[in-house]
């Protein structure tokens, strides 16, 4: 959606209708490019939200509460000691541009009734919010400008206010359609385009969806250009009644300016839902990926550790050779010369007497070269035992690592990224790394879940809960939540469900105590097991497979091993299941 001038306008108008003798009574400043102003009128509460940020620049009512930070920032306490308490008397914009100006009457130290006036200059990354004084001279701003910087003008305290001139002409102050059309170019190819840098205040993507929606063809033409003048005119007749927002039906949540009719959506309301949405997904976007590269970096790291394991390994795999060296020379001694020599070569009683040559350390005797050989066969013997329980180990922290990347790649919430990144700080194989995720969300859960009872009762709240034909099913989504539900939640009786030697979901079907099941036979229906079995292979990562091997056995055979990564169990007694991914509801 394109925050332009047609916006700002309609934005302005509705604000009037409802702010106008307002009195602000809170101002918060939840990051570094927003401003929160609430504002009582008319016995309402209303929130207006300021945002300068060099892509969601914007300025609408809001119904969504934001953090308020413990530590104030500047602009907003300087904000409070001049605006808290004021009224506000008028909101308007010039013409079409996107700068937004607010006249608030206060009360000076004297005593003395003036006005100051909030800007809010929507202008992508050169937006801005400046307070001034009566005199328009710039009290302070959230961002600090002056001219060396390439902005061509002073924004800093003391420095006087000067408007934005702008080269392109002002819709508004059009009269006539020949006035309109000598404006616009005829021969121009593309209508948006050119009613973009004619006029101020006109968004191409808006106008696009506009032309569009009204089925008038791009071209520059008379017609065209009539239908188009007349349409905008209307537009803008009688504000705010006459603007709304309406949804571009091939994308959902885009919305444009449009003339009312009874399929029209308020501007400031629709604009609250479109930046909500969009900074929701773009903030679950961010933590995602900031987690994701978090646990990608510590995967590379432990293959490359693999990889240094197995070349270990290798190397172990020729201590049979430094034995049969170190026999060889040994039994041999008395037909060696004993003075340095690069090599000898002896005959192989193990291969059939064969000649072998035997490379030599010419600085040692063939007795000390035979010692030296027996040593290194002991070093390599000592070292594969250790080196393959390091692979072991580091196969199990992959395998662990790689199911936090499954279960990253299918989050739906950024509740379940705070559950995985909980898990992630609690884990000693990321250490302090784990906490260079900064996220004010996390931080907000993690204030819920720093009791061991809490951790459970989260995870208890956060399973999916499915009836499969009057079968009571859980769904766990994290390790965290697999280990709540196989270990806490279900019970011996109760039926285990998870992809073979596939990551994916621990699915618990809970049965009743008295039901059987043995390797023979189970009083449950094949029915139902087969779709507990779908629904383990969709939540896994071959859910794009088919005909996917799926274990299952009785929870009292599925064990959690003393120190096991979370997530990570054993079990036996278990059959298996080939059942094609499906998302049973």
């Amino acid at each position: 959606m394109a925050f332009d001038g047609i916006v700002t306008k309609a934005v302005v108008s509705e604000l009037n209708t409802c702010l106008i003798n307002g009195k602000i009574n809170k101002i918060f400043e939840p990051n570094k490019n927003e401003i929160l102003l609430g504002v009582y009128s008319s016995g309402k509460n209303y929130c207006l939200n300021v945002s300068i940020d060099s892509v969601n620049y914007r300025i609408h009512l809001t119904t969504n509460s934001k953090p308020n930070p413990q530590n104030v920032l500047n602009f907003c306490m300087v904000l409070r000691k001049h605006l808290t308490g004021g009224t506000i008397k008028r909101i308007y914009s010039n013409g079409l541009e996107r700068i937004v100006f607010i006249d608030i009457d206060v009360y000076n130290e004297l005593n003395d009734l003036i006005t100051k006036t909030l800007v809010v200059e929507l202008m992508g990354k050169h937006s801005n919010i400046i307070l001034l004084n009566s005199e328009h001279t710039v009290i302070d701003s959230l961002r600090h400008l002056n001219k060396f910087d390439n902005s061509n003008r002073d924004i800093f305290p003391g420095s006087k206010y000067l408007n934005i001139e702008s080269a392109k002409k002002d819709f508004l102050a059009v009269k006539t359609f020949d006035e309109f059309y000598r404006d616009v170019s005829i021969d121009s190819e593309n209508l948006p385009s050119t009613l973009s840098k004619v006029y101020n205040g006109f968004g191409k993507k808006n106008i696009s969806y506009l032309l569009e929606t009204l089925n008038i063809p791009t071209a520059v033409s008379t017609n065209n250009l009539k239908e188009v003048y007349s349409y905008l005119k209307d537009l803008f007749a009688n504000m705010p009644d006459n603007v709304v927002l309406k949804e571009y039906p091939s994308v959902k949540k885009d919305y444009f300016a449009y003339k009312s009719t009874n399929d029209g959506l308020a501007v400031n309301f629709y604009l609250d839902d479109f930046y909500t949405s969009k900074e929701q997904s773009e903030q679950f976007k961010q933590y995602r990926d900031t987690v994701l590269k978090l646990v990608l970096n510590h995967v590379g790291k432990i293959k490359e550790r693999i990889s240094t394991i197995d070349l270990k390994i290798a190397d172990c795999t020729n201590a049979e050779k430094y034995r049969l060296y170190g026999e060889l020379i040994t039994s041999n001694l008395y037909r060696i010369p004993d003075y340095p020599q690069a090599e000898v070569t002896l005959e192989n009683y193990y291969d059939n007497n064969n000649l072998i040559t035997i490379p030599l350390d010419e600085k040692f005797s063939p007795s000390k070269n035979a010692k030296n050989f027996f040593k290194k066969y002991r070093k390599l013997q000592n070292t594969i035992a250790i080196v393959e329980k390091q692979k072991e180990l580091s196969e199990a922290e992959l395998s662990y690592l790689e199911s936090i990347v499954y279960e990253l790649e299918e989050v739906s919430t950024i509740e379940d990224i705070d559950n995985i990144y909980s898990e992630i700080c609690d884990n000693l194989i990321f250490g302090k790394n784990a906490n260079t995720v900064n996220n004010h969300v996390y931080n907000k859960q993690s204030k819920i879940t720093n009791s061991k009872s809490s951790k459970q009762s989260n995870a208890s709240n956060m399973l999916e809960k499915r009836n499969i034909d009057g079968y009571t099913v859980y769904i766990g989504k994290n390790n965290k939540q697999n280990d709540y539900l196989t270990c806490r939640l279900a019970q011996n009786s109760d039926i285990w469900f998870h992809t073979k030697d596939i990551h994916g979901s621990h699915v618990v079907l809970k049965t009743d105590s008295n039901l059987k099941f043995t390797d023979k036979s189970t009083t449950v229906p094949d029915s139902v097991l087969y779709k507990c079995a779908s629904i383990a292979a969709y939540y896994s990562k071959a859910r794009m497979s088919q005909n996917v091997p799926v274990d299952y056995t009785l929870i009292k055979y599925v064990k959690k091993p003393n120190g096991a990564k979370p997530g990570m169990v054993i079990y036996t007694n278990n059959k298996t299941l080939y059942a094609n991914p499906q998302n049973i509801q």
